[in-house]
């Protein structure tokens, strides 16, 4: 929709402003396609809510074939069982010191209770663990299986009396299962909320919709609107699939999209998506994509790849898993092996049975995952679409960000800067007489000259007799005057020659790129006006703060060289690639990477596609049908390029979070395992079972509660700084 050598592309519907200038505005329907209708989080109803939080079923790692609500049943069941068992457990109440009541049978409650849970509770695991045998693949359902098991049997031999151990490891047992069973709970939830988010989102949608025919209305349900069909959205009704208004002019709420409370103004022309409402007045609307073919039907998938795709951390903590069964079964065989040695059979079997049941690091299994789901879900409510998670990783070692210019940095779209006006003609008089005559045109030229007059408060004169001339500009009869509007074109049809310090003007206007046209009254040139491709105000911010942050900004663009550094002039960025054609762009990545840099490209068209791909990180811009979306490994589903420090911050607080996990998974286990196995016994120092299964809970606890604290990362990208 860009990399034109022009400042804008010729206008392809109409001739009317092909020469209001050099160069021309991008068609209605391409400057929507950035600004709205791509960037949607919403689509169609779909009629059902596919991916309900408590029957979202994921297929990846332990969680195979497991729902949310299954582990969320299970753990509550779990819970309620836990506390007889652990107030009647000897063991937990000696590590106390208080006495639990004594009557017939109370002993038989830490057992009895025990065996429900273990069978009950710890079935997902012992399932998994038995499929990670078979698939000679151990990973955590095994580990975890192994150290319920090892505690379920033991805990059976000294309440049974046999052989005199004291081995009561039933309200270990419970509390393990209760923990893993929440940890696991937690975990999916924060896998599932992107999508569940997505699915509450489509709830809002209406079920029906009025279509308008040649007899009139007809109210039908929202899953019979086709591509094409034209409906009419009343003040205050929600729009019942994708489309672009045809008639009228409304105010939106996009806030469901774009988080923003501030409605946007549609008219004519301007997309619009799915589920926002039109506060204040009535609109018709073309239909442009239903079913499959919705942004929000896109926007699903990738946060189905999202959630199954894999990363080097979760790699890592898969091959982690693997390690430490290996690690935690070879440790229990030695210490079988020595103790039995040394001569103490009994002693031989309690540290072995303690250190198979403490040594299941179950926080380090929950340190990597749990971080990757919450990150997931934190960007998908802040409009950050994760579809590679290699991707959130990479974010944190980025050198330099590459932002295309047009429609990403910029509006895409024309918007009045300048006006200046002849000798003995007001500035505003101008204004409001070229919106008189462009007011009958939808070019988007036009559009934009009667939005600044409209916005200015001016009041603009009726016009009469309006005609286009092709590739020359418009007019009209304005108070009795024939008012035109055109490009250099017109002047010399009219061999008009425009007063010298106006030339001056808009001669400085051109040297930087600006699009020019002049407003002529009755054959004489009364002034000009000057039109450009409006920088967002949000990118200033998003340059700034990369800066802040480290990270050198670059812009790519097929623009002319004057026009990209007057764009990076005003917005202080640090490179400029200018007049880059379409199939170069990857190759500027490339040169960035030669020079060893590590680049993030942000762009949202599919000129940009090789070049998001070619990156380490490549974001596009403003979700929607785009080709960039599938070479992208981050879509921002709306177009605030502030949305890109979301990702920053993101991945640096994930990464931390994870380190901050491993160290402390994974120190516990170097500390607790020796000491069950009874190395420092020499030195009277012995990890008893009681204490290795209270670090063991606590561990997974501050594991888990750490990963939690990732919430707290802002990632509104008005907040972000």
């Amino acid at each position: 929709m860009k990399d034109h050598t022009a400042h804008f592309a010729p206008h392809e519907a109409t001739a009317e402003h092909a020469e209001h200038s050099a160069t021309a505005a991008p068609t209605p329907a391409q400057a929507a396609g950035v600004g709205h209708g791509s960037h949607t989080e919403q689509g169609p109803h779909t009629g059902h809510n596919a991916h309900d939080d408590d029957h979202v079923v994921h297929t990846h790692g332990q969680h195979a074939g497991h729902s949310t609500a299954m582990f969320k049943n299970r753990f509550w069941l779990t819970l309620a069982l836990s506390v007889p068992v652990v107030y009647f457990s000897p063991m937990f109440a000696h590590l106390l010191g208080y006495m639990p009541p004594e009557f017939p049978g109370s002993a038989w409650i830490p057992p009895v209770l025990g065996t429900v849970i273990y069978l009950y509770g710890g079935q997902p695991f012992l399932r998994g663990g038995v499929h990670e045998l078979k698939a000679r693949r151990p990973g955590m359902m095994l580990l975890i299986g192994m150290a319920i098991s090892v505690a379920f049997v033991a805990s059976w031999v000294t309440s049974l009396g046999i052989g005199g151990f004291d081995l009561d490891f039933w309200w270990e047992l419970a509390l393990l299962v209760a923990i893993m069973l929440l940890g696991h709970w937690i975990e999916m939830r924060a896998l599932g909320s992107a999508q569940g988010a997505l699915d509450a989102l489509a709830a809002l949608l209406p079920d029906e919709a009025e279509r308008i025919t040649a007899a009139g209305t007809e109210t039908v349900s929202v899953s019979e609107l086709r591509a094409g069909d034209l409906v009419l959205v009343r003040s205050g009704a929600r729009m019942p699939a994708d489309g672009t208004v045809t008639e009228g002019r409304a105010e939106f709420d996009e806030s469901m999209i774009t988080g923003e409370s501030k409605t946007v103004p549609r008219s004519p022309g301007d997309t619009v998506v799915a589920g926002t409402v039109a506060t204040d007045n009535s609109v018709r609307v073309r239909i442009t994509a239903v079913g499959d073919d919705t942004a929000l039907a896109g926007i699903q998938r990738l946060v189905a790849e999202a959630q199954a795709s894999s990363s080097r951390a979760q790699a890592l903590a898969d091959r982690a898993a693997a390690f430490l069964f290996y690690f935690a079964a070879g440790a229990g065989v030695i210490t079988f092996i020595v103790w039995t040695l040394l001569g103490s059979v009994p002693e031989a079997v309690t540290r072995t049975v303690t250190v198979l049941v403490i040594a299941c690091p179950h926080a380090l299994g929950l340190a990597i995952p749990l971080v990757i789901a919450i990150s997931t879900e934190q960007a998908a409510r802040a409009g950050v679409l994760i579809k590679n998670r290699m991707a959130l990783e990479r974010m944190r070692t980025v050198d330099v960000v590459l932002f295309d210019k047009t429609g990403t940095l910029t509006k895409g779209e024309p918007e009045v800067r300048d006006v200046a006006a002849s000798d003995g003609v007001g500035r505003v008089e101008l204004l409001a007489l070229a919106a008189a005559v462009e007011a009958d045109s939808e070019h988007p030229v036009a559009r934009a000259i009667v939005r600044a007059a409209r916005d200015q408060g001016l009041s603009v004169p009726s016009a009469t007799g309006f005609s286009s001339m092709t590739g020359r500009g418009v007019s009209a009869q304005v108070d009795g005057r024939r008012v035109q509007v055109g490009g250099p074109s017109l002047l010399r049809e009219l061999a008009v020659t425009e007063p010298a310090e106006l030339a001056a003007t808009t001669g400085a206007w051109m040297d930087r790129g600006a699009a020019v046209l002049h407003v002529l009254a009755d054959g004489q040139v009364l002034g000009a006006v000057s039109l450009e491709d409006a920088v967002r105000t949000e990118s200033r911010q998003a340059v700034a703060a990369l800066q802040d942050r480290g990270i050198k900004v670059a812009m790519i663009t097929g623009d002319a060289r004057q026009v990209a550094q007057a764009v990076a002039g005003e917005l202080n960025i640090d490179e400029v690639f200018a007049e880059v054609l379409p199939a170069d762009k990857d190759k500027k990545v490339t040169e960035l990477q030669n020079r060893g840099l590590k680049v993030a490209m942000v762009g949202d068209g599919v000129n940009d596609s090789p070049a998001l791909a070619r990156a380490e990180v490549g974001i596009a811009i403003g979700a929607g049908t785009d080709v960039a979306m599938e070479s992208a490994g981050v879509v921002l589903a709306g177009n605030d390029p502030r949305a890109v420090l979301s990702m920053v911050d993101l991945s640096r607080a994930s990464y931390r979070k994870m380190w901050q996990n491993l160290v402390w998974a994974t120190g516990y286990n170097v500390i607790s395992v020796p000491l069950a196995a009874g190395v420092l016994a020499f030195a009277g120092i012995m990890l008893s079972p009681a204490a290795g299964a209270v670090l063991m809970s606590v561990s997974t606890i501050v594991v888990a509660l750490n990963a939690q604290l990732l919430r707290r990362v802002k990632l509104n990208p008005a907040q972000v700084r």
